[in-house]
């Protein structure tokens, strides 16, 4: 999985420091960013507090595991349906 650079306290002072007048052009060069990026996390982060995006990330982990215990209950749901049937 690929490493984060900035955490979510930092993305988000940095959104803060947006909001506060300054320019994406400006944060960007002086955070060593993408341009982009400030939008992008604009998008994810906008009006969130730390703890909010805390919880968020949280949640997106738990919900990963879920997907993922689902897909291997299904696997063998369908493994077991085929034994029955007899079609190994």
């Amino acid at each position: 999985m690929k490493r984060k650079r900035y955490s979510e306290e930092r993305i988000i002072a940095i959104l803060k420091e947006h909001e506060a007048g300054a320019s994406a052009k400006d944060l960007s060069r002086r955070h060593g960013i993408a341009e982009n990026t400030i939008y992008r996390w604009k998008a994810k982060y906008g009006g969130m507090e730390v703890s909010e995006a805390r919880r968020l990330r949280d949640l997106q982990a738990e919900n990963s595991k879920l997907k993922r215990l689902l897909a291997e209950a299904e696997l063998d749901k369908a493994a077991l349906k085929e034994l029955v049937q007899g079609k190994w």
